[in-house]
């Protein structure tokens, strides 16, 4: 059974109301679908995108294809992006957080390039200052 996540029409003559479905690719557009995960009102400015991202995802996961105007509404609410890290075809840096004023930040003992020699007294020495 070939899964499509598609677009399905709804409202009256001219103005239409579409649900995001996740249906039978051999049913008809407006026929008989699995399950609901959103709605889109093309007619509000600005356009009405609302997108269940985690049922989304998981029928992503599954294997159902998305038609090309869903796959553009998915880029716009961010289940698509969330489905190809999750696949492996994006793959992200997670940078260090920045410390918070509540805790100082550590010092270093010397800046970057130069050398700290510990002499036997304790005492903290650097490449330049030893010159």
């Amino acid at each position: 059974m070939a899964v499509k996540i598609r677009l399905m029409r709804m409202g009256k003559k001219k103005q239409p109301t579409y649900r995001v479905v996740v249906a039978d690719g051999r049913s008809p557009r407006d026929g008989r679908f699995i399950e609901v995960i959103g709605r889109y009102d093309p007619r509000q400015e600005p356009s009405i995108v609302e997108i269940d991202n985690d049922k989304a995802l998981d029928w992503l996961q599954k294997g159902a294809q998305p038609t090309d105007p869903v796959r553009k509404l998915l880029e716009i609410s961010g289940a698509w992006s969330r489905f190809k890290i999750a696949r492996g075809d994006i793959h992200t840096v997670v940078s260090r957080p920045a410390p918070s004023k509540a805790e100082p930040e550590a010092q270093p003992a010397a800046e970057v390039g130069e050398v700290a020699d510990v002499a036997g007294d304790g005492a903290v020495e650097t490449e330049e200052s030893s010159k």
